[in-house]
């Protein structure tokens, strides 16, 4: 069972950033393709983006494209994802999630993604 601390979310106005974390225990980040989901209140999970374990394929969805980056760093054992330009419409919860290591993030990965989460996740609130 992977075991994952976040930290990073929190409260923040229309237009600013946040960076989110996802920091492995028990297992090791290079075993996976990783990604970030997240769900709103009353709405569907939406894959938000995807990075294969290489480090060299990388998925965004087009709600995010463009003001969302997301890393992985090896050595830290830790998920990332900056976001910056954010709107209402980015807030909720928002998850990691791991998929196989020969999953490189091809096709709908959103939807693998969205069928992966680990803990708890952490919330994000954007205030207009």
């Amino acid at each position: 069972q992977v075991e994952v601390v976040y930290s990073g979310g929190g409260f923040v106005q229309a237009g600013g950033s946040l960076r989110l974390s996802c920091t492995f225990g028990g297992s090791t980040l290079n075993d996976y393709s990783m990604g970030w989901f997240r769900q709103a209140p009353g709405k569907e999970r939406e894959g938000v983006s995807c990075i294969s374990w290489t480090g060299t394929i990388i998925r965004y969805s087009d709600s995010v494209k463009g003001r969302f980056t997301v890393s992985r760093e090896q050595a830290e054992n830790t998920l990332y994802l900056q976001m910056k330009d954010l709107n209402s419409e980015d807030t909720a919860r928002y998850y990691c999630a791991s998929l196989p290591r020969d999953d490189y993030c091809a096709g709908s990965w959103g939807v693998r993604i969205s069928s992966s989460p680990l803990g708890q996740g952490t919330q994000v609130t954007v205030s207009s």
